[in-house]
């Protein structure tokens, strides 16, 4: 999908035109290793600012996701990548800092701003929000979303939407991971 055109106006008269482009890529991981390849393809080409949502059911591989990036960024020791479920955030050293929020417990977009997640956002690390379609309007407008979705007992599909002008995140992506795991792009 390329980029859509929009126009706005009210009461304030018609704004300049801004663009929305959605970009896709899906992998088919069919092991562990797979998914970790990929994690860490994406953690050697994350870049100051980057936002990731990560989407998925209990057990479909979220917080390991999160762990194979923080080996991309170079995390001394990645074993002590958890899930922040009770403590929220959780940063861990590397290439750059590693944000790593969960928001399973929290009850609203709001709850989440409340902590502050823009300070993380906007700052020189890479965030990475475990079940962010539970905060959808507390993301930023640009990120990279990532569904992941059980197909089997080690297998998964992971379907990664940029929103924003970031195509080129999945490019490199793409191009380090491998043409036999990545199945599309639109």
């Amino acid at each position: 999908m390329g980029p859509l055109p929009r126009t706005m106006s009210g009461n304030m008269g018609i704004m300049d035109r801004w663009t929305v482009m959605v970009t896709t890529l899906t992998f088919e991981l069919a092991r562990e290793e797979e998914t970790r390849r990929v994690g860490h393809a994406l953690g050697a080409i994350a870049f100051p600012g980057l936002v990731v949502g990560l989407i998925g059911t209990l057990g479909a591989g979220k917080t390991f996701f999160v762990r194979a990036v923080a080996e991309g960024l170079e995390t001394p020791d990645a074993r002590l990548v958890t899930s922040p479920t009770f403590l929220l955030v959780q940063e861990y050293a590397g290439r750059l800092p590693i944000y790593h929020f969960d928001t399973y417990r929290l009850p609203s977009d709001g709850a989440f701003l409340d902590i502050g997640p823009e300070e993380y956002f906007d700052g020189d690390g890479i965030s990475l929000v475990e079940w962010a379609d539970r905060v959808p309007e507390a993301l930023p407008p640009k990120r990279l979303e990532l569904t992941l979705e059980v197909t089997g007992e080690t297998s998964r599909r992971l379907r990664a939407i940029v929103f924003g002008d970031m195509s080129s995140l999945l490019e490199d992506w793409k191009s380090r991971v491998g043409d036999d795991i990545a199945t599309s792009q639109a």
